[in-house]
């Protein structure tokens, strides 16, 4: 049986919402989470007065307050797809008073489709979804009056409340007239937001996909070397020397590249840098109150020791909805004089020495690392692999004889190092724990170099091929 006419409407409302739900679940998963990263909603009225005064306040607060929810995975899809499907069901609506069914259909999916697109090659904002609702919504009411003096009486009215409500609809921050989604960006952004998250397994799935840049393999560096495995798995992605491993911030890098490179530094214990980078990225966040970067400048202040610092952005956290439970605990703990046990494990990583940093100063910041605590297993790693991916192998086997970690790519190294000084025997080889079954693994390697491109006699030959 052919469904009823009544029935048209709503099920082109749920094949909209499902649309939209499905794309922003799945297809375009971060741009939501990240959108929830740049800002900060505070349930503080001080906040809020002054925060949404103006025109267009509405707008902004309810955005704003939508926005706070995308933090949790599937109830920003859930918010973005209603308020789209609401726009086309309001236009339908609307087109009804003066058009047939079909040619009511076909603008309400039109303005459906435009209020989908138009955002998504950008970080997608609910204020202009909202706004757009919230016009249509009034045009909506104003038809409802019986009497046609009324109409448009009440149009006017109701549209310059919207004006100073919802914002003007000509003006600049209502974004571009159309856009279109970019998958790979979507991409990008998710790595970011794993590795803020310290979702190490999802960001390495995430670095395994064809992107050819920089970030992907700093991404999965680090992910690697916070599992403990970095030393496996170092050569089963793209590295160009030491690039990817770790980030300079710099003037002529972009805020995406220097707010990532204080991630490996926070975790390393070089709470200068991280905060440096989260200031950084905290500046270009539209009201410079990005969640995100206020999290990471709280725990760099709380383990670096500067509590008044950390206590103002605990402050900030604590009358938030998604941070505010953490941040009150925290607080709490300092005024009984009691230290949170992360805190202590990183100010035991924490170097006696602080640097400016230049282009070749990684490594002794690494040592220094080391120097202040020898535990620090990632400093280890990251100077191994720093020495490893400029071809420093003197001063690799001067960092790694002290402490020899089991990993195939040290391993591998260390007979690279033998073979350059001419020393290559399961004597010698035996002495830094080699057997017998890597050196005929080499020999293989010199027969079919290809077929070993994961291991770091590969990544060495190439070097020496260009030379």
């Amino acid at each position: 049986m052919k469904p009823s006419r009544k029935h048209t409407g709503p099920i082109a409302a749920v094949l909209a919402f499902l649309a939209a739900y499905g794309f922003f679940q799945f297809a375009y998963p971060y741009h939501l989470m990240r959108r929830e990263q740049m800002d900060l909603f505070m349930y503080d009225w001080d906040s809020i007065r002054q925060t949404y005064r103006g025109a267009g306040f509405l707008a902004r607060l309810a955005s704003d307050f939508a926005d706070q929810f995308f933090h949790l995975p599937a109830v920003g899809p859930i918010l973005v797809a209603l308020a789209l499907t609401a726009i086309g069901a309001v236009t339908y609506r609307i087109c009804r008073h003066f058009l047939g069914r079909w040619p009511s259909l076909a603008i309400a999916t039109l303005l459906y489709a435009w209020s989908f697109l138009r955002e998504t090659e950008n970080l997608f904002c609910t204020r202009y979804t909202l706004a757009t609702l919230g016009y249509l919504a009034l045009v909506l009411l104003a038809l409802q009056f019986r009497k046609a003096w009324l109409k448009p009486v009440a149009a006017v009215l109701l549209l310059a409340f919207g004006v100073w409500s919802l914002g003007a609809p000509w003006q600049k921050y209502y974004g571009k007239l159309w856009g279109w989604p970019i998958l790979s960006y979507d991409k990008v952004i998710g790595l970011d937001t794993e590795v803020s998250r310290e979702n190490w397994d999802k960001v390495i799935r995430l670095s395994e996909k064809d992107l050819h840049m920089m970030e992907a393999s700093y991404c999965y560096n680090l992910a690697h070397a916070m599992k403990g495995d970095l030393g496996e798995a170092l050569f089963n992605h793209t590295q160009n020397r030491s690039n990817g491993l770790l980030f300079l911030i710099a003037t002529n890098r972009s805020v995406f590249s220097n707010g990532l490179a204080g991630e490996a530094w926070f975790h390393l214990g070089n709470m200068t840098v991280a905060e440096q980078s989260a200031i950084i990225a905290l500046q270009a966040t539209p009201r410079h109150t990005g969640s995100r970067y206020i999290v990471r400048l709280a725990r760099a202040n709380l383990i670096s020791g500067d509590l008044g610092s950390a206590q103002k952005y605990l402050g900030m956290l604590s009358k938030t909805l998604f941070y505010g439970k953490w941040a009150r605990q925290i607080l709490d703990s300092l005024q009984l004089g009691n230290t949170p046990e992360w805190v202590l494990q990183g100010r035991s990583r924490l170097a006696r020495t602080d640097y400016i940093y230049n282009t070749n100063q990684f490594r002794p910041v690494l040592l220094a690392l080391l120097e202040a605590n020898p535990d620090n297993g990632l400093a280890r790693d990251y100077l191994l692999c720093y020495d490893l991916l400029n071809y420093d192998l003197e001063n690799f086997m001067a960092d790694y004889v002290g402490r020899m970690t089991d990993r195939r790519i040290y391993r591998e190294a260390v007979l690279v190092w033998l073979g350059i000084h001419n020393q290559i025997s399961e004597e010698n080889a035996a002495r830094y724990g080699i057997g017998r079954d890597l050196l005929d693994k080499m020999d293989k390697f010199f027969r079919t170099p290809t077929r070993y491109k994961n291991t770091y006699w590969y990544y060495y030959l190439q070097a020496t091929s260009k030379e």
